[in-house]
């Protein structure tokens, strides 16, 4: 990134922290700087923001409200108005729900001339009560005339996005999710002993794991509860929880069935906290669980598919566009940690249809979810648009 000499347009990609920035946008800010743009980073001072400057990344730092609160809502948006003011980009890209919403807004009232969102996943989903999803769907309507391209990581989120009204149908695009195909194979990892040796799991044991954020929505009290149904049956399962703990209301519940899932399970729950090799510990798994409530395109599932892991999630959008059930793994309803511990057991009890599961999952995710062709969709569409306005 050094050195690098710009020129073309000028972008402002805008989350609202640094862990999204860091494990979600590097890749489409080097497919842009590739081009010749220049781009700036926006999100919130974290710990990982000097690392990446030192890599060569321009981050700009601003306080940027996670939920709706008002007061700090609306300092976030005269801050961003003050930096798109002096900035003068060309073109804002927001993620992130909240940050989406205020960056669009400030976009719009200094008139940047070209907004896209990319919608990780609506906030709105299967099985909300209907006041509340009415009230979110009205919110990204209202979103949606300040946008200029909506993206989609989930096909059934555009069909969405133009059935609700949220934006006309030529405004919108799936562009899937994907990852880093050559770092996520299984040939290029290790012997998976030492990293279950490092963690305390044998040989022989049977081990399912989740990674994400210990929140409710990710189903991780679900996930526990389903090995709480199996701990005193099946002492060959092990269950790897990889993610960070976190105190917020989102967690609410989750510390408790830890307690519990821990007092059943002793030393076969093991919970190293956030990481950052994945690779290693996909393989280390032999079965990947997420029993997510809501999702947009969730990568972590392409990632255990790339390192040929037979995959268990939910019914839900996105999931179900990536696992096809029966093929290369397995789909059960949503808050249902007994039909979980069910779906587990049959893995569990037929390890060598797990294994084939995991084979063809491979073969999908390398057909559809390599990250290079997500990149190169979004830089073409905005590159286009850019083109068509006359910008430089």
């Amino acid at each position: 990134m050094v050195g690098l000499r710009h020129s073309g347009l000028k972008i402002c990609q805008l989350c609202a922290v640094d862990f999204t920035l860091k494990n979600f946008l590097l890749p489409l800010i080097d497919g842009m700087q590739g081009r010749g743009w220049q781009v700036h980073a926006v999100c919130s001072a974290g710990p990982f923001v000097d690392a990446m400057r030192a890599q060569g990344y321009r981050i700009e730092t601003i306080q940027i409200a996670r939920s709706m609160n008002p007061l700090a809502a609306l300092r976030s948006l005269l801050a961003l108005i003050g930096l798109f003011r002096r900035e003068r980009y060309d073109v804002l890209h927001v993620h992130t729900p909240v940050a989406a919403l205020i960056g669009r807004l400030a976009a719009r009232l200094t008139g940047i001339p070209l907004v896209v969102y990319t919608a990780h996943g609506f906030y709105f989903h299967d099985g909300m009560p209907t006041r509340k999803y009415k009230l979110f769907v009205a919110i990204e309507r209202f979103a949606g005339y300040l946008t200029d391209i909506l993206f989609t990581q989930s096909a059934e989120d555009a069909h969405t996005a133009v059935a609700e009204k949220i934006i006309s149908a030529e405004r919108v695009q799936a562009i899937g999710n994907g990852v880093d195909a050559s770092r996520f194979d299984p040939k290029k990892v290790g012997n998976r002993q030492t990293l279950r040796d490092a963690l305390g799991i044998p040989a022989d044991a049977f081990v399912v794991g989740l990674i994400g954020r210990q929140v409710r929505e990710k189903g991780v009290a679900d996930f526990l509860m389903a090995a709480q149904q199996l701990a005193g049956t099946h002492p060959q399962i092990w269950f790897l929880l990889i993610g960070e703990r976190l105190t917020s209301d989102h967690a609410a519940g989750v510390a408790t069935e830890f307690a519990l899932a821990q007092a059943a399970l002793g030393v076969r729950l093991a919970a190293p906290g956030l990481r950052s090799d994945i690779p290693e510990l996909l393989n280390a798994m032999d079965l990947f669980c997420l029993p997510s409530w809501r999702e947009g395109m969730p990568r972590t599932i392409i990632e255990a598919m790339m390192m040929e892991k037979p995959v268990l999630a939910t019914d839900i959008r996105g999931s179900r566009e990536e696992v096809v059930h029966e093929e290369t793994g397995l789909l059960v309803p949503v808050r249902a940690p007994e039909l979980l511990a069910a779906a587990i057991e049959r893995f569990t009890d037929n390890p060598a249809w797990g294994l084939k599961l995991g084979a063809a999952g491979r073969e999908r995710a390398l057909r559809l979810y390599d990250e290079t062709n997500v990149v190169a969709m979004q830089l073409a569409r905005i590159g286009s648009e850019a083109g068509l306005r006359g910008m430089r």
